[in-house]
């Protein structure tokens, strides 16, 4: 394998263990640069596309964020015209959030854009080669959660202290 100028000094001399973690870690850095984070504009707008209807405690519930956070990024949809806050029919204390026309186009978008950039991130990998690398993954995913699902994990960006997001939790399916 070719020394990349990002591997740090000594790599060679890592285990393949360490290899693996040092990889991993840094593809999981660029995975979190490129998102748009857990209660981005965007992301809400790709979600409410998906889900149509939501309740702002269902969405917030959802994307593992504080209903404050999602109070301030909803209030500038709604002034940006993306979305309408309606009062439920079945419970007056519960606002349902929908996008308006204008909102469906901009998730559409958002979408679009999400698309392209997974399929650069993955373009340098043959097809055979995505397959493998999802399988190992996978494999990886069931056998972590075996051994550390039990594991409170941190909350990014304001998601309550203590929950949990992984296999099984409030994990929303799309990826960033």
């Amino acid at each position: 394998m070719e020394k990349q100028a990002w591997k740090m000094a000594g790599y060679d001399a890592l285990t393949q263990e360490d290899k693996l973690i040092w990889n991993l870690r840094d593809l999981g850095h660029t995975i979190r640069q490129l998102s748009e984070g857990k209660g981005s504009q965007k992301r809400i707008l790709i979600l409410l596309n998906r889900q149509g209807v939501m309740t702002q405690r269902d969405l917030t519930e959802r994307l593992g964020i504080r209903p404050g956070s999602a109070s301030e990024v909803l209030g500038k949809l709604e002034s940006a015209g993306l979305i309408e806050r309606i009062p439920s029919t079945e419970d007056r204390r519960t606002t349902e959030i929908c996008l308006t026309e204008a909102g469906r186009r901009s998730a559409q978008q958002a979408a679009g854009q999400r698309a392209q950039r997974h399929q650069q991130m993955f373009g340098c990998l043959t097809g055979e080669e995505k397959a493998a690398l999802l399988a190992l993954t996978e494999k990886l995913n069931v056998s972590w959660e075996q051994l550390y699902g039990g594991l409170e994990r941190p909350s990014a960006r304001g998601a309550e202290k203590g929950r949990r997001h992984g296999k099984g939790g409030n994990r929303d399916v799309e990826i960033h």
